[in-house]
């Protein structure tokens, strides 16, 4: 792979395809979370700078919008290449930078490149539709035409994959994109900002301006000139978003977070779960929406898949990510390390009973970096705290259950919607499941991660507000429908007046 040490670079901005800095210029540090060392930093914007990137973005989109489509997909074919050839650079970057082992960053590159393609051929489909009309001589259609200046806020733990399910529909769509990466993250922001200049990009498409939520996030959304707001992250900003978006009548898609679960009824082949459980509450160190932190699991087979799930753990090795052999990497920060352990507490004062992990890991080896240990509780109640709130780290907690109906139940009792599973041999169960668990994923024996592209990601209740990322439905994000109608009659015709009945 391609050995990339970071140190001491810097992140502006990318406004009108120029790299600038701010007049306050102000830059705050950033870590490596495998060891606590600088690798960089970022510059800390203001609202002014954000009023720069509107201005660029305010100037592109008429210009950018007369684009034909297809030739607007032709820059994201491009980035698709340059994507890919730079995939182990990118793959080392993001996990010096967010933590996460090589062989998931190697996955996330992927992401952004299987979107940059399918996107780009979504360039030569962006359909609407042709209907009968109820006059004679008269044409009617409906056509996608883009909204305008776009703003995208993304967050740290996967810093160019949603940056792409975001961008790229909005850019193929004829609109332009102001983006605020995750304070966290913007050297993967840098990258992904470099390959869309180098494919091209007209300027003022794409905008980049890096800074915290509460100045340059909030400046953002509350913009009169931004007509879109797409965010992911947690679901108290969100809301908040929502709140400031309705009053100004701006569309507003979010993508927030999940408590989701593993169901493991008692004819489940368990190897097989086993694996999609580790997979799902461990992978990413358990800091994905999407993440499995909870397994319902019929009473008959909770003591083996208790025994099965703890000889697994044993085997899973926690380093640096851009150790290959490493599986667990760090968690992102010494604020995760603080609120996961909070929560490891509490478990234990609620009653669960602790059966591996529950602590910051301290070895030597590891020193100076943000390591938490594994974590397995078992005998959770679905009302617990652990139970019900989004931990966003390796902790996983087991609630039994009698019936393949509790189980849904107990999946369905949750604030959040976003992703489920069932481990079962029973076809029945498998279609009863697909109509039953409230939430907008569901997989069937696979763990609850894993979401591919070209297909809708999002979710229900407490997870989003309806919208979705990836796949075509994300185009409607991002544009609005016109109805076209064509009198050729050569007369005044009204319509549901002058029908013949």
């Amino acid at each position: 792979m391609a050995n990339i040490q970071l140190s001491g670079e810097k992140v502006i901005n990318y406004i009108n395809g120029e790299w600038t800095s701010s007049k306050k210029a102000k830059f705050v540090t950033i870590v490596n979370p495998a060891d606590g060392q600088p690798i960089g930093e970022v510059l800390q914007s203001s609202k002014e700078d954000v009023d720069l990137a509107i201005q660029a973005a305010k100037q592109a989109p008429k210009k950018w919008s007369r684009v034909p489509a297809p030739q607007r997909a032709q820059y994201l074919y491009q980035v698709g290449e340059l994507l890919k050839e730079r995939k182990e650079k990118l793959a080392s970057i993001l996990t010096q930078e967010m933590g996460k082992v090589i062989e998931e960053a190697r996955g996330e590159v992927q992401e952004g490149i299987d979107m940059a393609f399918y996107m780009a051929g979504e360039g030569r489909r962006l359909f609407g539709q042709t209907t009968p009309s109820e006059l004679n001589d008269k044409f009617a259609m409906s056509i996608r035409v883009p909204i305008g200046v776009v703003g995208i806020i993304t967050p740290w733990n996967f810093p160019i994959a949603i940056a792409t399910w975001k961008s790229f529909p909005a850019i193929v769509a004829g609109n332009t994109v102001i983006w605020k990466p995750a304070t966290e993250t913007p050297l993967m922001a840098r990258e992904l900002v470099k390959i869309l200049d180098e494919a091209g990009l007209p300027k003022g498409v794409m905008n980049l301006v890096c800074g915290s939520g509460s100045e340059v996030g909030s400046a953002i959304v509350e913009h009169p000139d931004i007509d879109v707001i797409s965010f992911t992250g947690s679901n108290e900003v969100g809301r908040a978003i929502a709140e400031k978006g309705g009053k100004l009548l701006k569309r507003v898609s979010l993508e927030m977070g999940g408590k989701n679960a593993v169901i493991v009824m008692e004819d489940a082949d368990l190897s097989l779960a086993v694996e999609g459980i580790i997979w799902s509450a461990f992978g990413t160190s358990g800091q994905r929406c999407t993440a499995c932190s909870r397994v319902i699991v019929h009473e008959n087979v909770k003591a083996e898949l208790e025994k099965r799930l703890l000889q697994e753990m044993k085997k899973l090795t926690i380093g640096n990510g851009l150790n290959e052999d490493v599986k667990i990497g760090p968690v992102i920060n010494k604020g995760a390390l603080k609120k996961i352990h909070e929560f490891v507490e509490m478990g234990q004062e609620e009653g669960a009973d602790l059966l591996a992990g529950g602590y910051i890991v301290q070895e030597e080896d590891l020193d100076g970096g943000y390591y938490y240990a594994p974590t397995l509780f078992t005998n959770v109640r679905p009302d617990m705290r652990i139970a019900q709130e989004e931990i966003f780290g390796p902790v996983l907690s087991i609630i039994p259950v009698r019936s393949f109906e509790e189980a849904v139940e107990v999946n369905n009792s949750v604030a959040y919607g976003l992703s489920s599973s069932i481990y079962t041999r029973d076809v029945n169960r498998v279609f009863a499941a697909q109509r039953d668990l409230d939430t907008g994923i569901v997989y069937i024996n696979a763990g609850t991660t894993g979401a591919e592209i070209h297909l809708p990601f999002g979710g229900t209740k407490g997870t989003g507000n309806g919208h979705r990322d990836s796949g075509v439905a994300a185009l409607d994000v991002f544009t609005e429908w016109k109805s076209v109608y064509v009198d050729f009659s050569g007369k005044l015709q009204r319509a549901q007046i002058d029908v013949e009945s």
